[in-house]
């Protein structure tokens, strides 16, 4: 029996190992848009997903005051930093299929789903970049300890579909477009030109996933007669009462339909 999209989704969250559940994701993407394609979609159907995925047995996760900080432009800083961007790119695999999953209750379009199985094959894409990175660095995903807090959105969203667009894609993934050009910058200053090859794919993509974030959360409120710009305030100030900080990429948060007027007025102090 064909497993269903939901069952799918579920099986990437439960897988242990960063490049195999990178694999896994890939080999699950081309399945739900193969059957798309061929305009056979594969039923939606339901799972129970875990509240935590799984995960390798390194890094070891710290508390995000206690991991170590490193100069930025040192050759262990320039390590430190494509590990954290793994680890982001990992969390971000299981966050679009946990969306997928989480809320098959929620009646939605099939666009919905292309969307997020999009993402999630890119955030794979992404993982394997950073550890072929690291590699040819003499290191590897797992090296360094990692952020713990990273699945904390998630869990405070796991009820609220509107909520988890908002902070994930909307506040999470439109930080990416603020500091990756800085990073990017970074790495060619140290002539490594693989990191930056890597990086300027990621910073393209990443601008899609905001869309499909800024997308559909207009969609929901459309559909529920909410005003977008206010639903969006109350949710972040909910589940991120710290606000976005800026300095802010306004060019790349635009293309992805985040006008200004959506993410000033929650910075603090204002």
């Amino acid at each position: 029996m064909t497993a269903s999209l939901a069952e799918l989704a579920d099986a990437v969250l439960r897988c242990p190992e960063g490049r195999g559940k990178a694999a896994l994701s890939r080999q699950n993407a081309a399945l739900w848009l193969e059957s798309r394609a061929a305009d056979a979609p594969l039923e939606i159907g339901t799972a129970s997903p875990p509240d935590m995925p799984a995960r390798p047995a390194a890094p070891e996760l710290l508390a995000p005051r206690d991991v170590p900080r490193r100069k930025p432009g040192s050759p262990d800083g320039r390590r430190a930093m494509l590990h954290a961007i793994a680890h982001i790119e990992l969390n971000a695999i299981d966050l679009h299929w946990d969306v997928v999953a989480r809320f098959t209750h929620i009646p939605m379009p099939l666009g919905f789903y292309d969307d997020w199985v999009r993402a999630a094959d890119d955030e794979s894409r992404h993982f394997n970049m950073m550890c072929d990175c690291l590699e040819a660095m003499d290191s590897h995903y797992g090296a360094l300890p990692a952020h713990a807090g990273m699945w904390r959105a998630a869990e405070e969203t796991a009820l609220d579909l509107p909520g988890r667009l908002a902070v994930v894609p909307m506040v999470l993934e439109a930080r990416g477009l603020d500091v990756t050009p800085g990073m990017i910058t970074l790495f060619e200053q140290a002539k490594e030109r693989g990191a930056v090859d890597a990086l300027k794919v990621i910073y393209a993509e990443e601008v899609s996933h905001v869309a499909y974030g800024a997308k559909w959360f207009n969609w929901i409120c459309g559909r529920d007669g909410l005003d977008p710009k206010e639903a969006f305030h109350s949710l972040v100030r909910r589940y991120f009462p710290a606000g976005p900080k800026p300095p802010f990429n306004e060019e790349k948060r635009a293309e992805a339909g985040m006008p200004p007027d959506f993410y000033w007025p929650l910075v603090e102090g204002r």
